[in-house]
C-alpha cells in the first residue's frame, strides 16, 4: 500500500493524453527545457535565458499547441534537479498553477561510460525518461527532494497540497 509521503514515486495517476510533461537541466547561464506534448509528434527542446517568466511562457507556448492540435490540457508537470534554483523555482512554479518536482540528483540513473560527453541534451532525455517513470507509478526511476515547504498544485476543479 502507498505510503502519503512516498517521495519514490508518483501518487497521482498520470493520463499522458491530456499532460505536458517537462524537464529543465539548469545551469547559470541558461536552462535547457524539454518536453512531451500531447497530439505534437516531436518532442520540443528549447534554451532560455535562466529567467522564470520566460520558461512560464514557454510552457504556456507548448499548452496552446497542444489545444492547437484537439488536445484538452488539464496538468503541466515539470521536474528540475535539487541545486542552487532549487526550491524557490518550484514555488514560484506552483503559485501560477504548475506542478512543479525536485528530483533528487543522486537519484537519476547515468551511464556509467568515461567517453560519454556530457551534454544538456543528453542530461534532458534522462531526465525526462526518469520523471516519466515515476509519474507513471514506477519504482526505481527516480526521488523527489522532500522540501520544507507546502507546494500547492493548481488543477481545474480542485486544489491539491502535497509537501
Amino acid at each position: 500500500m502507498p505510503q502519503p509521503n512516498d517521495l519514490s514515486r508518483s501518487l497521482v495517476a498520470l493520463d499522458q493524453n491530456s499532460t505536458i510533461i517537462a524537464v529543465i537541466e539548469m545551469s547559470q547561464s541558461s536552462w535547457l527545457v524539454a518536453g512531451m506534448l500531447p497530439g505534437i509528434e516531436r518532442q520540443p527542446r528549447k534554451k532560455l535565458d535562466p529567467s522564470p517568466e520566460r520558461l512560464l511562457g514557454l510552457l504556456h507556448r507548448w499548452r496552446d499547441e497542444a489545444v492547437g492540435a484537439g488536445r484538452t490540457i488539464t496538468r503541466i508537470a515539470l521536474a528540475f534537479e535539487a541545486g542552487r534554483d532549487g526550491f524557490w523555482l518550484a514555488r514560484w512554479l506552483a503559485a501560477r498553477g504548475i506542478e512543479a518536482h525536485v528530483i533528487h540528483a543522486s537519484s537519476v540513473a547515468v551511464s556509467r561510460e568515461h567517453r560519454r560527453a556530457k551534454t544538456d541534451r543528453l542530461d534532458t532525455e534522462l531526465l525526462k525518461r526518469g520523471f516519466l517513470g515515476w509519474l507513471r507509478g514506477e519504482r526505481g526511476h527516480c526521488s523527489m527532494a522532500r522540501g520544507l515547504v507546502t507546494f500547492t498544485f493548481l488543477r481545474p476543479g480542485k486544489v491539491v497540497e502535497a509537501s
